[in-house]
């Protein structure tokens, strides 16, 4: 529960709120002058403090410039007549939270606590996520022996403490958000928001608004307004993941905040200043969607600033026995040991990885829930990466980006009963997995039904002769 600090000279107003205040669990203290709460702040932490405009000697406002400067983490509350309430929005100009006109009812000073309640609890939450994304987000963190990759991570330390547009390059799943969360967190904004847009995964009818935000009414829907993600991030740092997806209409805002510093929301005619730095991230061709009409040059040329390009994993193999040990101890469960057979690591070290970081870490998840006991055999593994057939399916599906790899699974699955007749056994021979865990597969993915009609259909009948 919180700590309340009281300051006022009027003795019964302070006897009042005392009592009240300690009948709703709160711990409360009194000072009955400004010399005295500033004593008792410099010897004892306290949450919130109410304290009046009005006092002989020091001022509200004196007590709350020297108060805050020993405990910046203390919450005000100003207590004032109405003919003060001048000099209360002047305190609220140095730090105070909000002020109380007197007389006030009691249940307005137990909402405010209540609020103040809550957020600071979201705070002190903020606080531990922030850590906790620190340590697994942070540049130490990011697992690589190759040399490509230190290559990669001395140029973004290199940008970290600029203020530059940042533009990551590479193939999906090689680690782009990582490192754009990395670069913020060793700049000089790392105590401020990282606010992350995945631009191609928001309806283009709603990344207007959640990107620059809205007024009341201006749109059907928009029943209050609201700051957009620049405005979240005002501070810190932006990161615009799938850039080569955001609409033409909406780039020409975004070359505006790279330009100008300031976003106007929806419905507005008034520019906002906005103090944001741009990491952008693509694994597409932007200068070929330049070439084509679909990417401004201009806004190319403002992102394109300090490009860092991530090489896929298939062209930084010595990465990957690393990280498949960083897998196999994140996803194995505390108390237990897993380790890969020979024939495993082998299949994991030769597979070419289309989906590249990603992939191997859901390849490792995927071997460590499967395999029983301490070893992860070949049949734990993917099938992908199983089966040389499975790899050519992997491959075409990634070049076409038609199919994903529950559906590349299921069509193997299928082709391979269908070859052998539907006999279980052979078709599990075929793809290089057990019998049991084909008959797991076929369950996970429901093909019972598929199967038991496309063997029906595949039975030969009788001939009328027979």
């Amino acid at each position: 529960m919180m700590r309340i600090l009281i300051i006022d000279d009027e003795e019964k107003l302070t006897a009042v709120l005392e009592r009240m205040l300690q009948r709703e669990g709160y711990e409360v203290r009194v000072a009955t002058s400004g010399e005295e709460g500033l004593d008792m702040l410099a010897a004892e932490n306290f949450d919130v403090v109410l304290c009046d405009m009005r006092m002989p000697s020091l001022s509200g406002l004196d007590v709350l410039r020297k108060a805050k400067r020993m405990s910046p983490g203390t919450d005000f509350v100003m207590m004032t007549a109405y003919a003060d309430t001048r000099s209360a929005v002047d305190c609220m100009k140095e730090g105070a939270l909000d002020y109380l006109i007197k007389p006030f009812p009691i249940d307005e000073l137990k909402i405010l606590l209540g609020r103040i309640a809550e957020t600071r609890q979201l705070r002190e939450e903020n606080v531990r996520l922030r850590e906790l994304a620190e340590q697994h987000c942070s540049i130490e963190n990011i697992v690589f022996t190759s040399k490509q990759m230190q290559s990669v991570i001395a140029r973004a330390r290199k940008v970290a403490s600029a203020t530059s547009s940042v533009l990551l390059l590479g193939e999906s799943g090689t680690g782009k958000e990582l490192l754009a969360k990395a670069i913020h967190l060793m700049s000089p904004r790392a105590q401020k928001p990282l606010v992350v847009v995945n631009c191609g995964a928001i309806p283009e009818t709603l990344l207007e608004s959640e990107l620059f935000g809205h007024t009341r009414g201006s749109f059907t829907g928009a029943i209050e307004s609201r700051k957009g993600m620049f405005e979240t991030a005002d501070g810190g740092t932006i990161f615009l993941d799938e850039i080569g997806d955001l609409p033409l209409h909406l780039q020409v805002k975004l070359l505006r905040v790279l330009q100008e510093g300031e976003i106007q929301r929806i419905g507005e005619n008034i520019p906002r200043k906005v103090d944001v730095r741009v990491i952008a991230a693509t694994n597409q061709n932007l200068e070929h969607l330049v070439a084509t009409g679909s990417f401004r040059r201009d806004l190319y040329y403002r992102l394109n600033v300090i490009p860092i390009s991530i090489p896929p994993l298939r062209e930084r193999r010595e990465d990957i026995p690393p990280l498949i040990d960083h897998f196999i101890r994140k996803y194995t469960p505390a108390g237990e040991h897993k380790k890969l057979s020979p024939e495993a690591l082998s299949l994991l070290l030769s597979y070419d990885y289309p989906g590249n970081v990603r992939e191997l870490e859901n390849a490792i998840e995927h071997a460590v829930v499967l395999s029983e006991g301490e070893l992860i055999r070949v049949e734990d593994l993917p099938l992908q990466i199983q089966h040389a057939e499975w790899r050519e399916m992997v491959y075409r599906s990634s070049s076409a980006d038609e199919m994903k790899l529950e559906d590349i699974e299921k069509q193997a699955i299928l082709n391979a009963l269908e070859k052998t007749n539907y006999n279980y056994t052979r078709a599990a021979a075929h793809l290089g997995i057990t019998r049991r865990t084909l008959g797991y597969r076929i369950k996970k993915y429901g093909l019972e039904s598929v199967i038991a009609e496309r063997s029906h259909r595949h039975t030969p009948r009788p001939s009328p002769t027979e």
